[in-house]
């Protein structure tokens, strides 16, 4: 099996000649032209050779669309820390509008994903990164988006519509571009950063219109990753993702325990999972024993059938490259 055939057996359910596997980091600094991005990436994939190439843009990519700065975070994720947002009081919610391909951040993810397919051919799937419309709010605003909600949603709305048009071309842009599938993230379905009934309000109905815009541009799949702690599992696996994704190692449902889940409800039964590795406390700090031995009670835990192995999210520019590879050579003969 080549890649893309082995990811096909694995959202159809079917037995794979072994257990795929993909990881993904951040390329800091490189990331900052589609060439520089797109060589990086390449060679990452040349050089591990995983099951499917998830494209990771620079952070804060969607906040960068509507004129926010950044500089090198200097940190082991790789991520950038903000010189400026563009939201700053409550009337700034007015100046989001919805953005298009005339766009130079558009323009720069959309490059490189044409150079990153050209370079890698047919054989594999590349996912395009797309973040969630109330996840772009948060990086457009900082931590004040939480008042604002909660004492205005009348001025949060029409900018999230905006946001969802945007994330929506955007994700459409990307498939178009070269990307097969989509890597769509929320880090906002947590009691960590809102209610429940808060994220029933500002985030699923957006995701859903973006989801939806997405399944009807075809698609070979949906990858949704489900970041942070505590999130709302029992909501987000509803959503319309053949695959999911979450730091299964650090928060519930384990492995284990969301393969019952999803087994014992019709709607979600066809479902894949991909997990299993604790992205810095095994792989960025352990032996290469230590990693081969997560990965078999990943397996373990989730079966053989319908499974990737991962990472909870991305994963350290400094992870030792011997516990890559030996995360990668556990089923690989």
């Amino acid at each position: 099996m080549n890649h893309r055939e082995r990811m096909n057996a694995v959202l159809r359910g079917e037995p794979t000649d072994h257990v795929p596997i993909a990881l993904w980091r951040h390329f800091p600094n490189d990331d900052q032209r589609a060439e520089t991005l797109a060589a990086r990436v390449v060679e990452f994939q040349k050089k591990f050779d995983f099951d499917f190439v998830k494209v990771t843009p620079a952070s804060g990519y969607p906040a960068e669309m509507y004129g926010a700065t950044f500089v090198d975070g200097r940190n082991r994720e790789g991520t950038r820390s903000y010189v400026a947002r563009p939201v700053n009081a409550m009337t700034d919610w007015n100046k989001i509008v919805p953005l298009d391909v005339r766009n130079p951040v558009f323009d720069r993810e959309l490059t490189a994903l044409k150079m990153i397919r050209e370079q890698l051919g047919p054989d594999v799937h590349i996912l395009q990164t797309i973040f969630s419309p109330l996840n772009s709010a948060l990086n457009l605003a900082g931590e004040r988006l939480y008042a604002d909600l909660r004492q205005d949603p009348d001025m949060i709305h029409p900018a999230l519509r905006a946001l969802t048009e945007t994330t929506s071309r955007f994700a459409i842009e990307s498939l178009h571009a070269g990307a097969d599938a989509i890597f769509f993230a929320t880090q906002m379905a947590t009691p960590t950063r809102l209610s429940l009934s808060e994220f029933r309000a500002f985030g699923e109905p957006y995701d859903f219109q973006v989801l939806q815009a997405i399944r009807a541009a075809k698609p070979d799949f949906i990858f949704l990753h489900m970041h942070g702690l505590e999130i709302y599992f029992d909501v987000l696996r509803y959503y319309p993702a053949e695959i999911l994704n979450w730091h299964d190692r650090r928060t519930e449902p384990s492995l284990k325990q969301a393969r019952a889940l999803l087994s014992s409800d019709e709607s979600t039964r066809g479902k894949a999972l991909a997990g299993g590795i604790d992205e810095w406390n095994v792989l960025a700090a352990k032996s290469p024993d230590d990693v081969r031995a997560q990965v078999r009670d990943a397996v373990t835990q989730a079966g053989n059938l319908g499974f990737i192995v991962g990472a909870g999210c991305v994963i350290a520019v400094d992870t030792p490259e011997e516990n890559i590879r030996a995360a990668i050579e556990v089923f690989r003969k």
